[in-house]
């Protein structure tokens, strides 16, 4: 049953007496609960938030509603690393209430300061006709975690030409001055991304609208992140209102990037090659990237998109984060590769190795199953038209990933993978590769597969749901043969 407008917008300390203790014994009971990956404590969790590092840990922040699987009231609910893969529950950063978040602690960023870690948020606010009052506001965390929201909004109202969408402030130092970008929605409906400056990050210059090659591409743009990249403008952004077109675009929402020449701070031109989707799979949306302390250039997203039921919402909770990832320009596109700290995680350091070749066939391997897991496998393509994976399978379950030679197209079906998602989501996802040799590798959880081909070149994030009992890893090779070399590291 879905929850009414007064339902949806209570603060956690407005909780019907036992209802968290409900949700807390429906959620021990669900059996896609993650192994490894971040996940909300009670309720929804969306978009990544304050991604950074500061005082010896990544600090990473999420969108949470914990009263229900619906987008309610916003919290950002704080988690920290030393490693990036062990991840520690801190509790509420950012509590909604005051006269600027009074319906929401919305998206943003964070930037560290006077040693200080400051948190730039957009506060979703209602006016009494339900029309939407966005604010960008400021709080501060000290060592201690202890946040103070700044009293007043640093950014207090929405220039001329844009709508109330207007959101999601991504923050970042440039020479002695603060830059920020926002997503916004102009008054003709369609997206795009503004910028700002400000020297102490209280006070902030409208500077105008980034000048892309994309004047109506979407009617909203969330979750702008710009970066430089091996000497190359990297805007990251999640447009929505994107038409699918074959093979690209099949998601309810969208997540990519224009590559280009850096940004120019003071024109705002950015000239940029086309917009390139950054994940394949039917899960990633509102992906927010930090500059880690050696200089890698790191990317976590929201695996999970707005506006679809998911299985587990009967269980009193809704989506998980990404692994995080490795960001890197290869020729004319952006590189996605697993953290090297994911190794950590193996629990049998050597891992289990098998090599078979196979015509036309599909065999299993003594010992490789599992729910929780990582597995590279290297496809050497020697004549069979359709080559790959089955996993999670059992005589009525299985996710497949298969190149198919014949089109040269990687395929990753779920159709059979476990309890049904809503039409809406689809069941197939596929792009264009060429190659004689297809190298995977797959992490793969309670409840989701993050699949990197070809060492990053295309990634598919996915959410399934299996039966527990679904534990089986197949190969197969049809019309020909194929030659398979595996490694599996227990999670």
């Amino acid at each position: 049953m879905k929850m009414t407008r007064a339902q949806l917008y209570r603060r956690i300390d407005q909780a019907e007496p036992g209802e968290l203790a409900k949700l807390e014994k429906q959620i021990a009971a669900c059996p896609w609960r993650q192994g490894y990956h971040i996940q909300p404590v009670t309720g929804l969790l969306n978009d990544p938030n304050g991604f950074s590092y500061y005082e010896g840990y990544y600090h990473l922040f999420y969108q949470w509603f914990p009263l229900g699987t619906e987008h309610g009231m916003k919290y950002w609910y704080h988690t920290r690393s030393r490693n990036l893969v062990h991840w520690e529950n801190i509790g509420i950063a950012i509590e909604p209430g005051s006269p600027y978040d009074s319906h929401g602690a919305y998206s943003g960023s964070a930037v560290e300061k006077d040693g200080r870690l400051n948190l730039i948020y957009t506060g979703n606010t209602r006016d009494e006709n339900w029309i939407r009052h966005p604010y960008q506001c400021l709080a501060v965390m000290d060592e201690q975690h202890v946040v103070t929201k700044y009293e007043q909004p640093v950014i207090p109202e929405v220039p001329p030409g844009y709508t109330e969408h207007f959101r999601d402030p991504k923050v970042w130092l440039h020479g002695d001055a603060y830059y920020c970008v926002i997503g916004a929605q102009r008054t003709n409906e369609t997206g795009c991304t503004v910028l700002y400056r400000s020297a102490d990050l209280k006070h902030w210059q409208f500077l105008g609208e980034i000048i892309t090659a994309l004047p109506s591409f979407g009617y909203m743009w969330e979750c702008p992140d710009y970066m430089e990249l091996d000497g190359l403008g990297v805007l990251i952004f999640s447009p929505q209102g994107i038409q699918a077109a074959g093979d690209q675009f099949q998601n309810i929402y969208q997540s990519g990037y224009l590559l280009g020449e850096p940004l120019n701070l003071e024109t705002r031109a950015f000239n940029h090659i086309p917009f390139q989707e950054l994940d394949r799979g039917f899960d990633f949306y509102a992906p927010q990237t930090m500059h880690s302390p050696d200089g890698r250039r790191i990317l976590v997203a929201w695996m999970g998109l707005p506006d679809l039921v998911y299985p587990t919402d009967d269980s009193g909770w809704a989506h998980c984060l990404t692994i995080p990832r490795e960001l890197s320009v290869q020729g004319n596109k952006l590189i996605q590769r697993p953290v090297a700290e994911m190794e950590q995680l193996r629990r049998d350091k050597q891992g289990i190795e098998a090599k078979l070749t196979l015509n036309d066939e599909c065999k299993t391997v003594v010992n490789f199953h599992g729910i929780t897991y990582e597995l590279e496998c290297e496809i050497n393509l020697k004549g069979a038209e359709h080559a790959g994976i089955e996993f999670r399978a059992s005589a009525t379950e299985k996710t497949v990933i298969q190149y198919d030679c014949l089109q040269h197209k990687l395929k990753l079906d779920r159709s059979q993978s476990g309890a049904a998602l809503s039409e809406a989501n689809g069941t197939i996802r596929q792009c264009a590769l060429e190659a004689d040799v297809i190298k995977l590798r797959m992490f793969v959880d309670s409840s989701s597969v993050e699949l990197f081909v070809n060492d990053g070149q295309e990634v598919f994030t996915s959410r399934i749901f299996p039966s527990r009992d679904s534990i089986a890893i197949r190969f197969f090779a049809y019309g020909g043969s194929a030659d398979f070399t595996a490694m599996k590291w227990n999670y």
